[in-house]
C-alpha cells in the first residue's frame, strides 16, 4: 500500500510533468500551520492591488502586506496610512532590487501589465525574494522560461497568480479529470469575457505588443480551463478574430474564437473576449456532463453535473485562498500548486493562436 507521502510526491511529479495544478486540497497538501508570517511586497498599484489583492492581504493567515513598489509617488501617503507599511519598504521600480537587503520582504507580487512581468520578476527573484507573478504570465515562452530560470538559479519559489486551481469548485472540476466519474470525455466549451467597449485608445490593453487584446487578457483563463478540465496540454490550435468595433480594435484583438485538439481527440471550442460577457467551462462525457458557469468570478463560482449534483462549495476570499496556499508551500518547502510550467504552457498556446488568426490556418503547439 502506498505511504501517504509517496501518493503525494507522485501526484506533484504527475502534475509537473505537464505543468498543471495536481487536484489536491489546501489541507492534504499544506498540513503543517506555521505560525510565522511571510512578508509581501506588492509591485504595482493598479486596480487589482488596490481593490483586491491588498483587502485580501487583511484577512490572510500565513502572509501580510508589508511593503509597495509603484512609480506613483502620489500613492504612497494613501498606502502608508491605509496599511501601516513602513518608510523603509516603500519602494520605486528604480531601486527595487535592494530590498535584498530588507528581511521585512520574503515576497515579491508582480501586478503590472503583462509586458513588465519577465523584468520585475527577475529583479524580484535576483533579490532573493519569492516571486507571485500575476496571469498572463509574459510576452512569450522566452519570456517564461526567463522568470524559471531566475527563480531557480536564485533559490526562490515561483507561483502563478491563477486563482482559479485554489478554489474548490474548481479543484472538483481538476478532479475530474482524473478520476473520470462520468466516462471519457468527448469535447468542452471554454469561454471567458467580459462586457464592455474595449479601454482607451493609449491603455496598454489594447496592444497586442503590450499582452493586451482579448486572447491575452481573457484567453489564458479559457485555455487554462481547458488544460486543467483534461489534464493535458493541446496539440494544436486553430483562432480567428472577431470584431465588432474595428475603429476602437485597431491593435489588438476584441474577441477571439479558438478551437483545441488534444492528443486523445478531444476537442476544445473556446472563446476569449473585451467585449463579450462569456463565462463557462462545460464538459461533455461519454456518461454524462459537468459545468461550472460561471467558471471564473471573484465570487460566487458554482457549478452542475448531469446527476443535479451541485459544485457550490463556498470560498471567503479567492485572493487569500491563493496567497495562504502559495505562502505555506514556501514555509513547508513544498510545490506550489501552480507553478511557472503553467503559465509557460498556456503563453504557448496563447502566442500559436495569435500565429493561426493572422495566418488563417492551424497552428502546431
Amino acid at each position: 500500500m502506498q505511504t501517504r507521502r509517496r501518493f503525494l510526491a507522485q501526484a506533484l511529479a504527475s502534475a509537473a510533468a505537464t505543468g498543471l495544478a495536481s487536484p489536491l486540497a489546501q489541507s492534504q497538501l499544506y498540513n503543517n500551520k506555521p505560525q510565522k508570517k511571510l512578508g509581501v511586497a506588492l509591485v504595482g498599484l493598479g486596480y487589482y492591488s488596490t481593490d483586491l489583492i491588498a483587502p485580501a492581504l487583511q484577512f490572510t493567515q500565513h502572509c501580510e502586506l508589508r511593503g509597495i513598489v509603484t512609480g506613483s509617488p502620489e500613492k504612497i501617503p494613501v498606502w502608508k496610512k491605509k496599511y501601516g507599511i513602513k518608510d523603509a519598504n516603500v519602494y520605486s521600480y528604480n531601486n527595487m532590487h535592494t530590498m535584498a537587503d530588507n528581511p521585512d520582504i520574503d515576497i515579491v507580487y508582480i501586478i503590472l501589465p503583462t509586458f513588465l512581468h519577465k523584468k520585475y520578476s527577475v529583479i524580484g527573484a535576483d533579490a532573493g525574494k519569492h516571486v507571485w507573478c500575476e496571469k498572463p504570465m509574459a510576452m512569450n515562452v522566452k519570456e517564461c522560461q526567463d522568470i524559471i530560470d531566475a527563480c531557480a538559479k536564485n533559490k526562490v519559489q515561483l507561483a502563478i497568480g491563477y486563482r482559479m486551481q485554489h478554489e474548490p469548485n474548481t479543484q472538483t472540476v481538476i478532479g475530474y479529470a482524473k478520476t473520470k466519474p462520468f466516462g471519457k470525455q468527448k469535447s468542452l466549451i471554454c469561454e471567458a469575457g467580459y462586457a464592455g467597449k474595449g479601454f482607451p485608445a493609449d491603455n496598454w490593453k489594447m496592444f497586442h505588443k503590450y499582452g493586451g487584446g482579448g486572447l491575452y487578457d481573457m484567453g489564458v483563463y479559457a485555455i487554462n480551463a481547458a488544460r486543467y478540465a483534461t489534464g493535458m496540454n493541446p496539440i494544436s490550435i486553430q483562432a480567428q478574430h472577431v470584431t465588432t468595433m474595428p475603429d476602437t480594435f485597431i491593435h489588438a484583438d476584441e474577441r477571439t474564437q479558438f478551437t483545441l485538439q488534444f492528443e486523445n481527440g478531444v476537442y476544445a471550442t473556446c472563446q476569449a473576449s473585451q467585449t463579450s460577457r462569456v463565462n463557462q467551462l462545460h464538459v461533455e462525457c461519454e456518461k454524462g456532463w459537468y459545468r461550472l458557469s460561471p467558471m471564473q468570478e471573484y465570487v460566487g463560482v458554482e457549478g452542475i453535473t448531469s446527476t443535479g449534483k451541485r459544485l457550490n462549495i463556498p470560498v471567503a476570499n479567492q485572493q487569500a485562498t491563493q496567497m495562504d496556499n502559495d505562502s505555506l508551500a514556501i514555509l513547508n518547502k513544498q510545490a506550489n500548486l501552480v507553478r511557472g510550467q503553467d503559465g509557460l504552457e498556456d503563453i504557448r498556446v496563447v502566442t500559436a493562436g495569435l500565429a493561426s488568426a493572422k495566418s488563417g490556418k492551424v497552428e502546431v503547439i
